[in-house]
């Protein structure tokens, strides 16, 4: 979450006026996050978010992600719903974007990542991949592999800027993923995001799910990947293999994973962790000034990505 577009009172009493939830109480920018701006919106009935939509977000795919969280909470998952107007649609817009206001989940992300926080996460993972199996729209992954070689394009010029020989390692490193890249696992839709910050726990229990703006249909365990990559790394960027094993556990208590995609997760933890680095590179040089955002760095994922071009198998990850 981050803060591009500012949104006066004025146009928020007016936007508000649409809707059936009371009067403004409180409402605030949330600095966390790079992708959309978002806001903390109380309401004299309650807790809301309200997101404007920016950035790599197409407009014509928001009916898929609106509709992805309300499937999935009929399917007993719990993460934000969209509100409806009194017109009946959740998306509308303000100050010149894309707008939804969802509901408000409480809880509060693990700042210090503990074993005990990596089961419950592992099988919500996995309970997500199967209460989305039934939810029949498909929206291709627009930061899948296919998009990693045009993104470091377009930062391959200022790239060693962050760090002396970052282009040519990122070159190397990237063509030996794609050409061992697999080409058949089994697919769903996958939730592509799901930092600790995207993740609430309440009194040590798994609370909720949220930010679900990179959803998209792609290998379910490249989900299992991106997973590994954000939940298992230390601050000294050592791997923690009894996170892994946990997550993995916990994710195989409700969906067993195949013996390919047991193989795969050394090229899926590789490919997540370029992923999360290019998209992070292109925002550290991108960045517009003044943002309310807390800019990512890239190096971090670099750290992560070496790790993964030495683990040989399955073994290294916990299994």
């Amino acid at each position: 979450m981050a803060v591009y577009t500012e949104v006066t009172d004025e146009a928020l009493e007016a936007f508000l006026t649409e809707y059936d939830i009371g009067s403004i109480v409180a409402f605030r920018g949330i600095a966390e996050g790079v992708e959309n701006s978002n806001y903390s919106l109380k309401t004299s009935q309650g807790d809301f978010i309200l997101t404007l939509y920016e950035k790599r977000v197409d407009p014509a795919d928001l009916p898929w992600f609106l509709g992805l969280m309300e499937h999935l909470a009929r399917r007993k998952i719990t993460c934000p719903q969209p509100v409806r107007a009194r017109d009946g649609e959740a998306l509308r817009t303000l100050c010149g974007r894309h707008a939804a206001i969802t509901t408000f989940l409480p809880g509060v992300w693990p700042r210090r990542v503990r074993v005990e926080h990596c089961g419950p996460l592992g099988r919500a993972l996995a309970g997500l991949h199967l209460a989305g199996a039934d939810y029949a729209p498909r929206r291709k992954n627009a930061l899948g592999s296919h998009g990693w070689r045009p993104l470091l394009n377009r930062s391959r010029t200022r790239a060693d800027e962050v760090q002396p020989g970052l282009a040519a390692e990122l070159d190397a490193a990237l063509t030996e993923i794609l050409a061992v890249w697999p080409t058949i696992l089994p697919e769903g839709h996958i939730h592509a995001d799901l930092f600790p910050d995207n993740v609430f726990f309440l009194n040590d229990r798994l609370s909720g799910l949220i930010d679900f703006y990179f959803a998209a249909t792609d290998y379910l365990a490249y989900d299992v990947a991106v997973c590994l990559n954000a939940w298992c790394f230390e601050a000294d960027f050592s791997f923690n293999v009894t996170k892994g094993r946990a997550m993995l556990r916990g994710y195989e208590a409700i969906r067993p994973l195949t013996g390919d995609e047991r193989a795969a997760l050394p090229v899926l933890c590789r490919g997540a962790a370029i992923r999360f680095l290019l998209t992070r590179l292109y925002d550290w040089q991108n960045t517009p000034d003044g943002a309310m955002v807390t800019r990512k760095d890239p190096l971090e994922y670099l750290r992560r990505l070496r790790f993964h071009l030495w683990a040989r198998d399955e073994h290294a990850y916990g299994l």
